[in-house]
């Protein structure tokens, strides 16, 4: 009947435009990946450390953290543009660690001078047979990653058990155990990770310095500063001045002893100090 011709019509015309409504999201979300991307290295491509400055061809905006720097011109060879890329990433890291290990330390333990407290540490083994054990660790690591780095995806297998492995990845950023969770966009969360790892490096020079004059740590440090803005500074610490110079006195030993074994201690580049 005329009745239903006309359901049927509509049933199909329904059919249809429900198809029509999945492949369009469909398509968004399989562009929505791309084209967050694409905003976050069109926006660094438009931010310069220098306003007004002129990028380097080698830096077009599309790494993390890239904001045009390398003045002589370091990065101009695509393999050390590559490997400054990486060591860098590492280096942010590590400091990242340490410098959260260094306060959260003086918060748990304010008494526990930092830069010294390893020295304090017993251990149930002796201390070469430990070294040892973590210079091996240490190499097999970071022979794992050199391998990575020539080579992507050549280690994303377990050698013993061939079934665990790790997705498809770029280099520096393995993902999967390593990464369970991640929290926001990633190529947004990359640029915030080398911002805070170039800080975290920037504050772990100013505690070992402020620790090798002071001899005291960070945060304490700081409160002395804060309770007394203009006599505790740095210039209060070292100036110069023609025909003078006042240099601080270091506050670390020359040697620490550790188990026995005397390590070389002292202050960092003391000879230039002023």
């Amino acid at each position: 009947s005329h009745t239903a011709k006309m359901t049927t019509m509509m049933q199909r015309n329904a059919v249809a435009s429900s198809s029509a409504t999945v492949r369009a999201n469909g398509l968004a979300n399989t562009l929505r990946a791309p084209v967050s991307r694409q905003r976050v290295v069109s926006r660094a491509a438009s931010e310069m450390w220098l306003p007004g400055g002129t990028r380097p061809a080698h830096l077009d905006g599309s790494a993390p953290g890239d904001f045009g720097f390398d003045p002589l011109g370091l990065g101009s060879s695509p393999e050390s543009l590559a490997w400054f890329k990486e060591a860098e990433r590492v280096h942010c890291r590590w400091a990242m660690v340490g410098v959260a290990g260094i306060l959260i330390g003086e918060i748990a333990r304010p008494d526990v001078f930092w830069y010294t407290a390893g020295a304090k540490v017993e251990t149930p083994f002796p201390i070469l047979g430990l070294l040892a054990f973590e210079f091996w660790a240490m190499h097999f690591v970071e022979i794992k990653r050199w391998q990575d780095f020539r080579n992507p995806g050549s280690v994303d297998k377990d050698p013993l058990f061939p079934n665990n492995g790790l997705p498809k990845h770029d280099v520096g950023y393995p993902g999967g155990i390593f990464a369970p969770v991640v929290p926001g966009n990633l190529e947004e969360l990359k640029v915030k990770e080398i911002k805070n790892g170039r800080l975290a490096m920037l504050a772990f020079i100013g505690f070992t310095m402020g620790a090798q004059v002071s001899g005291k740590n960070p945060i304490a440090i700081l409160t002395e500063h804060i309770a007394d803005p203009f006599g505790t500074t740095i210039f209060s610490k070292a100036a110069v001045i023609p025909g003078q110079a006042v240099a601080p006195a270091c506050m670390i030993p020359d040697h620490i002893d550790f188990n026995g074994i005397s390590i070389p201690a002292g202050c960092f580049l003391q000879s230039l100090w002023p």
